[in-house]
């Protein structure tokens, strides 16, 4: 079974935590053992006993922030072990941005870091979401190791070598996809999608936004004083969202499911009118993914015709709401 090394800076032991809870299913299923210094028992030398891990576990998980990278045993000592052991096969590293850093330019910028497109933990609307992506990272990253090292263990392995195949490995013993010789990049089939698929997709959407909304407001009012956010859920079609400046508020908006156009709606105040919007999203489709394009009746967001993602739809619609707090604050003189 791989064993997994949490690499981190005790400034972010709540995420790593909430990390480890993501990890669970795989415990559960024995794919993974975990371990990180929080495990360290009285008596053990911690020094140590860190070494030990970071020199025998199987998967090394460099969870990124910029403590992480100020800290010189995480940097200098850990990370550099870790990317020794990768290079040599002995490990699998993965970097997991946790908060927003300078990390592309660190010794393992050249890795595909997790989550998707190295988007920072701290900036995705729902953690949940951001840590399940991490977490099929790992049971990949497990599964290809357990693979390999069950390859390698076959008394396949051990005949003689085909030509070309390096000593230990033969034909038979390699997955297909690692089998010499050319073959076409151009592989993509079309994919179709039914009213179902697409239904799903807008009711999924519809609650992501509404997660992105809430969180939102709560960093929106963490990061400037004297603003406060409210958030407030009607029902599963529909919920408020409020910005109050020193108690006044300075933005309403209503975003809801449905209506005349069927989509997800945005409408400028606080009301149960199904009929009226100032920006609407509709899903369409094309031979390979959902996505979602605008109307682009508002002056903020995205032009009309793009092909937006669940994020990307939260974002545009987001942008109603502060954009215009946003352009205010460009000119101090209005009020």
């Amino acid at each position: 079974m791989p064993s997994v090394f949490f690499s981190y800076c005790h400034a972010d032991e709540e995420l790593r935590d909430q990390l480890e809870k993501q990890l669970a299913m795989l415990k559960h299923q024995g794919i993974i053992e975990t371990w990180h210094d929080r495990r360290i028992i009285a008596g053990q030398e911690i020094d140590k006993t860190i070494d030990e891990h970071i020199n025998s576990d199987d998967i090394i998980l460099l969870l990124v922030s910029p403590d992480f990278l100020a800290s010189p045993y995480c940097y200098d000592r850990e990370m550099r072990r870790a990317l020794e052991r990768h290079d040599s096969g002995e490990a699998t590293v993965i970097p997991v941005i946790l908060r927003a850093c300078e990390w592309h330019h660190a010794p393992f910028g050249k890795l595909m870091a997790t989550p998707t497109d190295g988007k920072p933990v701290k900036q995705w609307a729902d953690l949940d979401d951001a840590f399940l992506q991490v977490a099929k990272a790992v049971r990949a990253a497990a599964t290809h190791r357990q693979t390999k090292q069950a390859a390698l263990a076959s008394p396949s392995a051990r005949a003689t070598p085909a030509a070309g195949m390096p000593p230990g490995v033969v034909a038979s013993s390699l997955p297909a996809q690692s089998r010499p010789g050319p073959r076409s990049s151009n592989l993509r089939l079309a994919k179709t999608f039914t009213q179902r698929d697409k239904d799903q997709f807008k009711a999924e959407t519809f609650d992501y936004i509404a997660k992105h909304f809430e969180n939102s407001l709560n960093e929106l009012e963490e990061r400037n004083p004297g603003y406060e956010g409210s958030f407030r859920r009607i029902d599963a079609n529909r919920f408020f969202s409020t910005i109050y400046e020193d108690g006044k508020d300075v933005a309403r908006a209503t975003i809801y499911l449905g209506g005349m156009l069927g989509g997800i709606n945005y409408i400028q105040g606080e009301t149960l009118d199904s009929n009226s919007f100032n920006e609407s999203l509709s899903v369409d489709c094309d031979d390979q993914s959902l996505f979602f394009t605008n109307l682009g009746m508002s002056a903020y967001g995205s032009s009309r015709g793009q092909k937006l993602t669940q994020e990307g739809a939260a974002e545009l619609l987001w942008e109603q709401l502060i954009g215009p707090l946003q352009s205010r604050s460009n000119h101090p003189h209005r009020r």
